[in-house]
């Protein structure tokens, strides 16, 4: 796969006269532009910004000062067979100015047969309808480990014993995904805080990392604390996760082994499918990612899109990573029918097509309730390494998950409570509505003050209408949509049409 800078070397042989460069990371970026410069004979690189000018050449220096349009004038002054570089700070917000867009038009012609090339540096990609066909958008990404171990090193190398082997791999990895900017800032921290770096400095660059998170206002890092233990029943799904344990790691690699996709989890609400996620995050050790997918849709022109490609890149730089995205199947519902002008349709094309190619070691989660609702292409094999149907619990997994709930609310008097009998008398109730039928009997107890009892949590299960009752033709639907072979169940004894009824 070619680098930036190989593909940005490509681009200027090709005369590509127009080129929007999208990063936050302006310096770095210049330095990488810098270079390339330099590999292809020496090209001269001007700079300009709407409040100093042109710098870096002594003749022109200040020359287009508060004038973008002046700036674009300058490229035609100089000697057509010159070669250069020419890059142009946060003109973005000038380009739906007529005279800047029929400027930029009339200079991508004249310069198709020039060595000259236009760069704009913007954050995010803001292109005008009009000058969407002469101009070619690249994507600078944040740095990898290699820049990141040279950073981190550069940075350290005052210090009397820089941090070597364990220490430092760790803090490599844990850097990943943060801009050069934000290490150096952080690594600042840890060094004027105690004049070294220690294990415990990794929490600082974990934090700094859910602050980049933050500001992105795509994802969010989730905090995983729940261990497979705390998911009752689902018996194939955990067996099939334990056996992936390890394959995130370098002997995997040597093995031959590719990394994780995924998996579609399909099935009721209130079955346990957002707790797998977490718990799988915490049971692998790595970040959890939650995306809203309804955070990708802007109102701007290319916004979607853009915020589509910021949420890959995002997640491919803190790799390897869990991405959970919960209830995929409201976000791409109904896709041909949405009047957005096709843009639903594109983040769902760039979205499929990432999930099918991904050769990174992002294991993406996603769940969903409706699987009539989800496109046919997401459902296509390649996507996941597996779809998991999760069901309703059976009698013995209603007793497991009673018994989760029960060793954390009362881990002393558990002997006390009658998991067979609780079991039995809650048929077609989800883990979701056993936690709140316990929520409830502990209600009923605390107003009496006394601890509740197993007499407490029948009541309260007596005052609950299941959703397997008011929801049932959806669940029939889901059942039967499993058991025709369209998915695998998460459980090991599923209440699939033929064997046994709901609840038993």
């Amino acid at each position: 796969m070619m680098n930036f800078q190989d593909e940005f070397g490509l681009l200027l042989r090709a005369r590509y006269s127009l080129l929007y460069l999208v990063t936050r990371e302006e310096e770095r970026l210049e330095t990488a532009i810098a270079q390339v410069a330099q590999q292809q004979g020496q090209r001269a690189v001007y700079t300009w910004d709407f409040v100093d000018g042109y710098q870096g050449n002594p003749n022109d220096a200040g020359f287009g000062r508060r004038n973008p349009l002046q700036a674009l004038e300058f490229v035609e002054k100089l000697p057509t067979e010159a070669a250069g570089i020419f890059i142009l700070r946060d003109f973005h917000r000038f380009l739906e100015d007529i005279a800047i867009s029929r400027k930029l038009r009339n200079l991508a012609k004249r310069l198709k047969s020039q060595p000259k090339n236009l760069v704009i540096l913007a954050p995010h990609i803001s292109i005008p309808e009009d000058l969407s066909d002469c101009m070619t958008v690249l994507e600078f990404p944040l740095p990898n480990a290699d820049e990141i171990r040279a950073e981190v090193e550069r940075l350290l190398s005052s210090l009397g014993s820089p941090p070597t082997g364990r220490l430092l791999d760790e803090l490599v990895r844990s850097c990943q995904g943060l801009s050069i900017e934000r290490i150096r800032r952080v690594l600042a921290r840890a060094i004027a805080t105690h004049q070294e770096l220690r294990p415990e400095d990794i929490d600082l660059v974990l934090e700094e990392k859910r602050q980049t998170i933050r500001q992105t206002q795509i994802l969010d890092f989730y905090p995983a604390h729940e261990a497979m233990t705390d998911i009752g029943g689902l018996d194939n799904l955990k067996d099939w996760l334990l056996r992936r344990g390890g394959a995130f790691s370098e002997r995997a690699r040597q093995y031959g082994l590719p990394h994780p996709r995924g998996l579609l989890l399909v099935g009721i609400q209130g079955t346990g499918k957002s707790l797998t996620a977490k718990a799988i995050a915490h049971h692998w050790h790595l970040p959890l990612l939650r995306l809203d997918v309804g955070r990708l849709f802007g109102g701007l022109v290319g916004e979607s899109e853009s915020r589509t490609r910021q949420m890959i890149q995002l997640a491919e730089a803190l790799a390897p990573c869990v991405l959970w995205i919960d209830e995929i199947d409201k976000a791409f519902a109904g896709l041909d029918g949405r009047g957005d002008a096709g843009t639903a349709n594109r983040v769902f094309g760039t979205f499929i097509t990432w999930l099918a190619e991904k050769t990174s070691p992002v294991f993406v989660v996603a769940t969903a309730n409706n699987v009539r609702a989800l496109p046919p292409e997401m459902l296509r094999k390649g996507r996941f390494d597996e779809i998991f149907f999760v069901g309703l619990p059976n009698q013995e997994e209603r007793r497991a998950i009673f018994g989760v709930h029960l060793s954390r609310l009362r881990p002393h008097t558990l002997k006390q409570y009658d998991l067979d009998r609780l079991a039995y008398e809650t048929p077609d109730f989800s883990g979701a509505e056993i936690e709140q039928v316990l929520v409830e009997a502990m209600h009923i107890a605390f107003s009496q003050n006394r601890d509740f009892t197993n007499e407490d949590i029948l009541e309260a299960a007596s005052q609950v209408i299941p959703l397997a009752r008011t929801a049932q033709e959806q669940i029939q639907f889901l059942q039967e949509w499993a058991a025709a072979g369209k998915a695998r169940p998460a459980s090991r004894y599923s209440n699939f049409p033929g064997s046994r009824s709901l609840g038993t």
